[in-house]
């Protein structure tokens, strides 16, 4: 039974090392793109319509509650992070539903923060008409353009928005259709089933995130949060461009790209490679709405004749909200010295569809990370072994693991035989 026990724990820790070890070499990484050194910018948003009167939060009003959660957050906000505010519902009290969508102004310009200013100017706030949160997002945007920092949205609401038929999801989703690199949380304010999956729509289409808020501490903690990660480094995807066909595809050196792709379409990229490189590349299409289930994504990178070298793909059955895949791609060197660069074509074709009575326009979201590095070496890539000699090198350590089990066993019995006799 001893002897079992040892042999099993051998061998585990011996796998889980050649696991950490070798799976993963160093000579492998490649390099990284550097994060946006500029300012992050970011617009907190506030509902301020008339249902902020209600008094279900701890006792008081929701816009208690808001006005207290802005005052903490500006007191905290980071120096190097440029903050604005914008109100929507704050100004026009009357019934015209026209004039009442309309109702969208910033309080407090986007830049470096004046902090009394800023909690001066909520002060002045009153619960007072409607919900037109469509058109808070898109002035906000067009707030927040210009500049290559991160840009988030934070918005505050406790209920619909009141200005149908500009769908406030659709308009996230154009927003995020820019490229600009915008993205929106969303806080709900006591909500009810509808405000959330509105709220939720809204921060799914620019990869953001959605809150659901019963208590002021929470809403301060959560801003807070937001405001903050906004300062801390990130890689900002660059916009792309895909083009219909490998002819007409952009050229793409290494780092990280977004798209927009049409259900069931196709994109193509292309990326040199020289002699003696790798090329490495992912790609992954979220689906920001409801989509059919059973769907898939596929990436090939073919040669300019047409011909495919290699291929990723996955499948989904509705239960993620993003397929990923990968693939790799060593040109080997050449003795020839009038061997040249290989424009590879990167193709990148979606299987999904819209579920019914949902917008197909823009297209889904896609992530394009490219990557040519130097190309496996002896000394450093475990994948130059070949796959014979690692799995030579694999039952080695197996044998290894067994012997040293049976061992151990062997001399942990003798020493209870010992024991026992003595």
């Amino acid at each position: 039974m001893i002897r079992r026990h040892r042999l099993a724990t051998g061998v585990c820790a011996l796998l889980a090392a050649l696991g950490a070890g070798i799976a993963f070499p160093g000579g492998a990484v490649a390099d990284e793109t550097e994060p946006q050194t500029a300012a992050p910018k970011v617009e907190l948003v506030l509902d301020v319509s008339g249902s902020m009167r209600a008094r279900d939060i701890d006792g008081g009003t929701r816009m208690a509650a808001a006005k207290q959660a802005f005052d903490e957050v500006l007191d905290a906000t980071p120096k190097e992070v440029e903050l604005g505010i914008r109100t929507l519902g704050a100004n026009y009290r009357g019934n015209d539903r026209k004039t009442g969508c309309k109702d969208t102004a910033q309080l407090y310009p986007v830049g470096p923060l004046d902090r009394t200013d800023a909690k001066t100017a909520v002060a002045t706030l009153s619960p007072t008409g409607w919900t037109p949160i469509g058109p808070a997002l898109l002035k906000a945007a067009d707030d927040l353009q210009g500049g290559e920092g991160t840009r988030r949205i934070v918005l505050i609401s406790d209920g619909e928005d009141t200005c149908q038929p500009l769908d406030p999801c659709e308009v996230a989703r154009e927003i995020a259709a820019k490229g600009i690199g915008l993205t929106i949380d969303t806080l709900g304010l006591v909500p009810d089933a509808k405000t959330r999956d509105q709220l939720s729509c809204i921060a799914d289409a620019t990869g953001g995130t959605y809150t659901s808020i019963q208590h002021k501490e929470e809403l301060s903690d959560r801003v807070g949060q937001l405001v903050d990660r906004a300062a801390d480094p990130v890689v900002t995807p660059v916009a792309a461009s895909g083009a219909d066909s490998c002819s007409a595809a952009p050229t793409l050196k290494s780092g990280l790209f977004t798209d927009r792709e049409e259900f069931g379409r196709q994109r193509w990229y292309k990326v040199d490679v020289q002699p003696g490189q790798e090329l490495r590349a992912s790609v992954s299409v979220a689906d920001d709405r409801a989509v059919s289930p059973d769907y898939g994504v596929l990436l090939r990178a073919v040669t300019a004749s047409g011909r495919e070298i290699v291929r990723g793909e996955a499948a989904g059955t509705g239960r993620t909200d993003v397929v990923s895949t990968g693939l790799r791609y060593p040109k080997p060197e050449s003795d020839d010295d009038t061997a040249t660069t290989e424009s590879v074509c990167l193709q990148v074709t979606n299987s999904f569809s819209a579920a019914p009575g949902v917008k197909t326009t823009p297209g889904l979201p896609l992530e394009l990370t490219v990557d040519v590095v130097d190309g496996p070496s002896a000394a450093h890539d475990v994948a130059a072994f070949g796959l014979g000699r690692g799995w030579w090198l694999l039952g080695a350590l197996v044998l290894t693991g067994f012997v040293a089990g049976l061992l151990w066993g062997w001399l942990s019995r003798w020493r209870v035989a010992v024991w026992r006799t003595n």
